[in-house]
């Protein structure tokens, strides 16, 4: 919440228009833990999002799980969904959160516009067992 306040100010690098439909985001923050059972549910709602799309784990308990170490805790959510850019933190602050928002603008920039339809990242999607 407060990288969206006053002070750090998200809406500078383009990110003031919220959306809570994945149809129309392009960027997924992950936040917080996440069980075995909220697995697939992540993937529909990767996989509802419109191409292209990004994905940021935010958070030790999104990139790794935490200090979770149990039956019931998703040791990341890479074993789900590719993830473009790792915010770490517990919490992470604000300056982080930002951070990550510039590096995935970096990853749009450099990104070709046919990158999608290579073999590698055919692959990469495969490898998820998305087509």
């Amino acid at each position: 919440m407060a990288t969206m306040g006053a002070h750090y100010d998200l809406a500078r690098f383009g990110a003031e228009r919220m959306g809570f439909t994945p149809r129309q985001c392009d960027v997924l923050l992950v936040m917080g833990t996440i069980s075995k059972k909220m697995g697939p549910v992540l993937r529909q709602v990767y996989l509802q999002m419109a191409e292209p799309r990004w994905v940021i784990a935010v958070g030790a308990c999104a990139c790794s799980g935490g200090i979770f170490d149990s039956y019931s805790v998703l040791q990341g959510i890479d074993q789900v969904i590719p993830v473009d850019v790792y915010v770490p933190g517990c919490p992470p602050r604000p300056e982080a959160i930002l951070d990550g928002f510039i590096r995935v603008q970096e990853l749009v920039h450099q990104e070709s516009l046919r990158r999608r339809h290579s073999p590698e990242y055919k692959e990469l999607m495969n490898s998820y067992g998305i087509q």
